[in-house]
């Protein structure tokens, strides 16, 4: 089947005027591929990283990891996907910024029919990493205490409301008043504005001193040493993104002098690149999506050819709940 799809591209690192939406040709599935007409795509913090070459990518490149759509084909091997299936997916290699793509099958989640292809764009990426910290990371259960930045963003409305089904208290931070009811809407315990705030010596407070269990930590530069200060002793430290920048070198000696502290730095490909346990993960979102327990707010949407305005609006901190570009 010869076809071309629109397709967002680099051909250098830089800011958001170096997307390119060009037509490129798509193939037909090889051996463990499926080809996949898409209805939406996500937007994530890590696309930025790749266009900004904090995570570099081998140029020329299409960019995005997240999107939902129609199975048009299947390669060989193939067995739990099928043509005319519902589909979604949060992925590597980069190219989810597209009408149709080829690519590897193994991480394509059939997608429920109780969710929608803009739902299934808006949480593939950013639900199943809240299902990796949540369930994957350090053993958390009813009644442990985590501290959250960015709770008002897609990732972080996600976990407030996965806390909440779990019976963890989640005490959230954002930048503004509006955001952090937000993130109380849906279901933090707290949450602190740390434009007017100390949110080392709040969640102090709210802990009576005794700090938390675990940190979630996507921010990076900006919370990283605050966010060690208010571990309990043996807590973990979950740092997994860089929104103000990578964390700076630190001595591991400080773990030990602020209460044999836990440290790990994941990222959601690596859970993810088994192919059953990534079947699995998926289905245990699903699965809390379906009873109600999250629901996925979606507060931005753009049309393919506004990637840039996009791209803008999230690094501006402008967005709340998931963004998606329509197709």
């Amino acid at each position: 089947m010869s076809r071309t799809a629109r397709t967002v591209v680099i051909e250098k690192h830089g800011g958001p005027e170096v997307l390119q939406l060009v037509e490129r040709p798509v193939g037909d599935p090889g051996p463990g591929e499926v080809r996949i007409a898409h209805k939406a795509c996500g937007l994530n913090f890590i696309d930025v990283y790749q266009r900004t070459g904090l995570y570099p990518l081998d140029l020329p490149a299409a960019l995005g990891l997240e999107a939902a759509g129609v199975i048009e084909a299947v390669g060989d091997g193939v067995e739990h996907l099928k043509p005319g299936d519902r589909a979604a997916y949060a992925s590597g290699p980069s190219g989810a910024y597209s009408e149709a793509r080829v690519m590897p099958a193994a991480q394509v989640c059939p997608l429920p029919d109780g969710i929608s292809f803009d739902e299934g764009a808006a949480m593939m990426l950013k639900g199943l990493t809240v299902q990796y910290l949540f369930a994957r990371t350090t053993p958390l259960r009813a009644g442990d205490t985590v501290l959250f930045h960015a709770a008002a963003g897609g990732v972080g409305l996600i976990a407030c409301q996965w806390a909440r089904s779990e019976g963890i208290t989640l005490i959230g931070t954002a930048g503004s008043d509006e955001k952090c009811q937000l993130a109380l809407d849906h279901g933090a315990a707290h949450c602190i504005n740390y434009q007017t705030e100390d949110f080392p010596a709040r969640v102090r407070d709210l802990t009576d001193g005794k700090g938390v269990d675990v940190v979630m930590d996507s921010i990076g530069k900006d919370t990283f040493q605050g966010s060690l200060g208010v571990l309990k002793p043996l807590g973990m430290m979950i740092s997994f993104g860089n929104a103000t920048g990578p964390v700076p070198p630190f001595s591991l000696a400080e773990l030990a002098q602020k209460g044999s502290l836990k440290i790990t730095r994941p990222t959601l490909f690596t859970h993810i690149a088994d192919h059953q346990t990534c079947q699995d993960m998926a289905q245990q979102l699903f699965g809390k999506v379906t009873a109600g327990d999250i629901k996925i707010r979606i507060d931005q949407r753009f049309p393919l050819d506004q990637v840039a305005q996009a791209h803008q609006a999230l690094e501006a901190r402008k967005t709340t709940g998931s963004t998606i570009l329509e197709l």
